[in-house]
């Protein structure tokens, strides 16, 4: 392990549109903020053809463009933006107190805070042809890409609540949807049920799995089996949508952080305060709900603000001491 500790005033964790968007605002506020990229620079954003729902692109623009214009703003207010993974983190307990966070398991950086915008992983089925497909037409995310698929024929795996969701969405602009539930029953609230079941171009297929999505550069249908007899059916999709949910990418803080059962971290109130002095969660690692570039950019907006605050206050603490001691 390295000897060189580095000091810093912020280090921000992940590099989506919440992690840039605090390294903004803190690069403005002269907080020299540092950030490291994580292992999928960019974030989920980077594995997205086209975005059009974020403002400021009447064109549209597609994912990886989005975020490297988005590291070069951060940059060009100061933003130091490092390529490696934070693999261990230490915080403090009480105000003022310096957190020591581990990078590649050799680099030591204590920081004054830490914005972590370390974003949510989609779950995927993890076949073969799914995974291939990824970008051309396999999504995990309707309201991000179902637009593309208006007046055609998609499928939606899944069986809970953002599943029952995602499908009603979906049946509001294509012309019909396929629905794979894995069990001979789904797991979303009642409401929802009834919601799916009432929409007339929603197909609902029980005990029924994904066997191959079909097509060379883009889903041009979908092989399906059920599960209790063995048979085989293919339909004609040009859209499959993954929805069995999100794995938030915050293991490291485990046992420091509040968070919820599936390991979202809990801030305060309407701010990014975590339970730790110093320590912001901004973007998909906190918001289970909404999980949309603009919200996590909203909430990477606030975490920097947060941190600037902090950092006054525990600033006028110490002249306060310092004073009333004369040091």
């Amino acid at each position: 392990m390295s000897d060189a500790i580095e000091r810093v005033k912020t280090l921000i964790i992940g590099s989506g549109p919440a992690g840039y968007t605090a390294a903004i605002y803190a690069a403005r506020a002269d907080l020299k903020p540092v950030l490291y990229t994580g292992m999928e620079p960019g974030g989920q954003l980077t594995t997205t053809t086209e975005v059009d729902n974020f403002p400021g692109y009447p064109e549209g623009i597609d994912g990886p463009s989005m975020m490297v214009q988005l590291q070069q703003q951060a940059e060009r207010f100061g933003t130091e933006v490092r390529i490696g993974m934070v693999t261990k983190a230490e915080f403090g307990k009480k105000e003022g107190d310096i957190h020591k966070i581990t990078v590649d398991n050799d680099k030591i950086i204590e920081a004054e805070t830490v914005i972590i915008s370390t974003g949510a992983s989609a779950k995927y089925l993890n076949i073969p042809s799914e995974q291939r497909l990824r970008g051309g037409g396999v999504s995990a995310c309707a309201v991000c890409d179902g637009f593309f698929y208006k007046g055609q024929d998609v499928a939606i795996v899944g069986a809970g609540d953002t599943a029952a969701e995602e499908a009603s969405y979906l049946a509001n602009i294509c012309n019909k949807v396929t629905m794979l539930v894995r069990k001979d029953y789904m797991r979303a609230s009642k409401a929802m049920q009834h919601r799916v079941q009432s929409l007339k171009n929603i197909e609902i297929k029980y005990n029924t799995e994904v066997d191959e999505v079909l097509g060379d550069q883009v889903v041009e249908g979908l092989r399906m089996v059920n599960n209790q007899t063995g048979e085989k059916e293919e339909i004609a999709i040009t859209g499959l949508f993954i929805a069995i949910g999100h794995k938030p990418n915050t293991d490291i803080f485990k046992g420091q952080l509040d968070m919820d059962e599936t390991g979202y971290i809990i801030t305060k109130g309407k701010s990014t305060k975590t339970n730790v002095p110093g320590v912001f969660a901004s973007g998909d690692a906190q918001d289970k709900e909404y999980r949309q570039a603009v919200t996590a950019a909203g909430t990477g907006c606030m975490a920097a603000l947060d941190a600037e605050r902090y950092l006054a206050t525990i600033g006028s603490v110490a002249e306060t001491v310092a004073d009333n001691y004369n040091i």
